[in-house]
């Protein structure tokens, strides 16, 4: 009896659970985005799993009978045993998914009491419309090429994706590591501090570029801002000064753990326009060590994904901005819930070392809904190249103008500019015909990473 009464509750219970995420999959996905429900899940699933368990050997114990042969024995001990696992494993299994869960969203996504001088102080919280007084949420994608060999971190992508929190509509600008004479926001803190609120100075001008701003402001004006992350405080204002919009939060990717995460997704698979050079410096005359051949539908592991993203010879920063775009493209379009769940551990702890944001984890769930409308929208992207601007004498009032009529026509849906384009055609299968082109070393920019790019 109390065997089928605890039964009856399981089943109950799974098909609540069940009817829940058919009807409502964002409520579940909430609650898998919350520590304290997280914490309990890790508590009680086992908990539920071993008396279960106790239960089918207690019932095993009671029921069965005087008289049994030796082979009866252990063919009934060999079911029991099936059963209990069959029962507890589950159970432990969704125990330890919801533990590490738990530690990456406490450990990856800001706290109560964490410091930055730049997100909003004033977030959403409205349950049924989380973001109904912000038409967009601006998010600074960084790539950090941080690592033991580095004497500081110099982020080799920077993409601010702008997102219209009513629709999912997104812009993605990719904004050149070389661009320079960087005009802070009026106001802002280390537009008090530079002259004529300018990043700009005398010297190497590589430490003039918009991506020396993480390290460099910092070492700079050590007490500048007060931050648990100052250098990505720096950089989200030197690109909001740049774009001339607000830039809300960032989300910075260690590229060298990045093939950890491509490796736990299964690969990712991407056209491949043009042959990708893996290393290689042309300043050096040092020739890769191989190459991404060109075609269509190329699968890659997480080291060819990561040369993909980043190989330079034989290429501009701007073929790399694009490839990089469609990176993160491929990534969101081939995340498959399936594989995602079977290699959950996997991802969790590569993520755990790659992601850095200040994104507060209470907004986890409004940003879960802002996913859902991404996933379903136009993706639009431009590319700042030297067509469109010149990096070390930028108009910086003709990039506001594109950044806005960009932002328009996503909203309204009208026909894109020349200079903008939709991810899914950017990404299509068009291929180079002209083959690689020949890397020339360029004055006062080299083509290898500089140091802590």
């Amino acid at each position: 009896m109390t065997g089928a009464s605890i039964l009856l509750v399981f089943v109950s219970l799974c098909a609540v659970v069940g009817y829940f995420a058919l009807t409502q999959p964002r409520a579940i996905v909430h609650l898998a985005l919350r520590p304290d429900t997280l914490l309990l899940l890790a508590i009680v699933l086992p908990l539920i799993g071993l008396a279960w368990a106790a239960t089918v050997v207690a019932t095993y114990l009671v029921l069965r009978p005087s008289a049994m042969s030796v082979m009866h024995r252990i063919a009934a001990v060999a079911v029991v045993t099936v059963l209990v696992a069959v029962i507890a494993v589950p159970f432990a299994v969704g125990g330890r998914y919801a533990w590490v869960q738990k530690d990456l969203v406490e450990h990856v996504f800001a706290g109560s009491t964490s410091k930055s001088a730049t997100r909003p102080t004033t977030a959403p919280r409205a349950v049924g419309n989380p973001w109904k007084d912000q038409g967009r949420v601006n998010v600074l994608l960084l790539g950090s090429d941080a690592g033991p060999d580095r004497s500081g971190v110099r982020p080799d992508t920077i993409i601010l994706a702008s997102i219209d929190t009513r629709t999912g509509a997104t812009v993605m600008f990719s904004v050149p590591r070389n661009l320079q004479k960087i005009p802070f926001p009026a106001g802002s803190a280390p537009a008090r501090v530079y002259p004529n609120g300018t990043y700009a100075g005398p010297g190497n001008e590589l430490e003039w570029l918009i991506n020396s701003v993480y390290r460099n402001v910092p070492a700079q004006h050590p007490d500048l801002l007060d931050s648990d992350n100052p250098g990505a405080d720096a950089t989200k204002l030197a690109v909001s000064g740049a774009l001339g919009v607000p830039v809300d939060y960032y989300a910075m990717v260690n590229l060298e753990g990045f093939k950890e995460l491509i490796d736990a997704l299964g690969g990712i698979t991407v056209n491949v326009n043009h042959r990708v050079a893996m290393g290689g410096e042309a300043d050096a005359g040092l020739v890769p060590g191989g190459w991404i051949e060109q075609g269509p539908n190329q699968h890659l592991d997480g080291f060819d994904a990561l040369w993909f993203a980043r190989g330079r010879y034989g290429a501009d920063d701007y073929q790399r901005m694009g490839r990089q775009r469609c990176v993160i493209k491929a990534i969101i379009d081939q995340a498959d819930p399936l594989r995602v769940l079977t290699r959950y551990e996997a991802l969790a702890a590569s993520s755990r070392d790659l992601f850095s944001t200040d994104i507060p984890h209470d907004l986890l769930p409004a940003f879960a809904d802002l996913a859902w409308k991404v996933k379903g929208a136009d993706v639009t992207s431009i590319a700042f190249t030297n067509e469109v601007i010149r990096p070390s004498n930028p108009d910086y009032q003709q990039i506001h103008e594109l950044v806005q009529n960009a932002i328009k026509e996503s909203t309204t849906k009208k026909s894109k500019s020349s200079i903008t384009d939709s991810l899914d055609n950017a990404c299509a299968y068009h291929p180079d015909k002209s083959g690689p082109s020949t890397p020339r070393p360029r004055p006062g920019y080299s083509s290898a990473p500089e140091d802590g790019s």
